[in-house]
């Protein structure tokens, strides 16, 4: 198949354009300005400039069969604008709104579009997330993926499913997680050994054969699936296990909660420390039970493997994961 895949330069979209190239695909790169060597490599690349309700598509979409829309504004923790919703509603929302027009023009209608678990919320207490369940988005990057999602589901004219991910992480990894493989290769003492919690990732390959598959069977067509490893793990367990793997000890102190939520409190740091002591748990029966998903990377093949990278390029003593 001809195949768009926007945010192509990104972590998820790189990998996923080598993967679709794999399977014969024929695949157009969207970036912004330029791309990295490796999607250069196995993707036709065209520069649509930064994305928003004025972006020129039309070179992009000529001969598509269906399109991957992973491009957006993305989670930021630290979060500096006053008042960011309405750059994430550029991007996100009236971005996603004039890609789709144009697609439609160019009559393209099959979407996968890559959405994210904040689109359900922050935290789960007593039941993990699924499919059913309303809507809750917290913070502006979660409330305009779901505006977002709301464009296509209520477009007759789309054929679109909707994938909702966890954090993601994987060989070329960035943000927290990079953090977190730093803080592990340093071995320094960290205050989490009481976290009790519970919290779902999915491994880099695992996102990228579910988009595929979604793409491929029939019966995702319309369909929201939340994905992810399968295993979910406590911030003490991760921390433990990344440690393991990178051949280093593992010193978590019993902290109590209430020491660190105030901690968190007088540094203002609140939303992190929520986020590191809170579950966040997804149920992915349904795109199991509706495609015969399976993913084909388990938590601690993940873990490997992304501390495996992280061991190659990382520089010594972990400067790398400091950054």
């Amino acid at each position: 198949m001809n195949l768009l895949v926007t945010g192509a330069s990104g972590f998820v979209g790189q990998h996923l354009c080598r993967a679709l190239t794999k399977r014969g695909h024929r695949v157009t790169a969207a970036v912004r300005a330029s791309a990295t060597p490796e999607t250069a490599a196995v993707a036709q690349r065209v520069v649509v400039g930064d994305i928003g309700p004025d972006t020129d598509w039309s070179a992009a979409l000529v001969g598509q069969q269906a399109i991957f829309h992973l491009a957006a504004r993305a989670h930021v923790m630290a979060e500096t604008t006053a008042d960011p919703e309405p750059l994430y509603h550029r991007v996100n929302v009236e971005g996603t709104a004039n890609l789709l027009a144009q697609a439609k023009s160019a009559g393209v209608v099959r979407i996968i579009f890559l959405s994210s678990i904040k689109v359900n919320g922050e935290q789960t207490t007593t039941h993990p997330f699924t499919e059913a369940m309303a809507a809750a988005p917290q913070d502006a990057y979660g409330r305009t993926k779901r505006d977002a999602e709301l464009l296509l589901e209520r477009d007759p004219e789309l054929v679109a499913t909707i994938i909702r991910a966890p954090l993601v992480y994987g060989p070329g990894v960035k943000g927290n997680f990079l953090k977190l493989l730093g803080l592990c290769d340093r071995g320094w003492p960290l205050p989490i050994g009481r976290i009790a919690n519970q919290r779902s990732l999915i491994y880099l390959d695992n996102l990228v054969d579910a988009l595929i598959l979604s793409l491929e069977h029939a019966k995702s067509a319309g369909q929201t699936f939340l994905v992810s490893d399968g295993e979910d793990v406590s911030t003490p367990e991760l921390f433990e296990r990344t440690a393991v793997a990178l051949g280093k000890p593992s010193r978590l102190l019993p902290v109590p909660l209430s020491v660190l939520r105030l901690a968190g409190l007088l540094t203002g740091k609140s939303a992190t420390i929520d986020r590191l002591c809170g579950s966040l748990q997804i149920d992915n029966r349904h795109i199991c039970q509706q495609l015969g998903w399976k993913p084909p990377v388990s938590l601690q093949q993940g873990l490997d493997k992304t501390v495996n990278w992280y061991q190659k390029h990382s520089q010594p003593e972990g400067s790398q994961g400091a950054s």
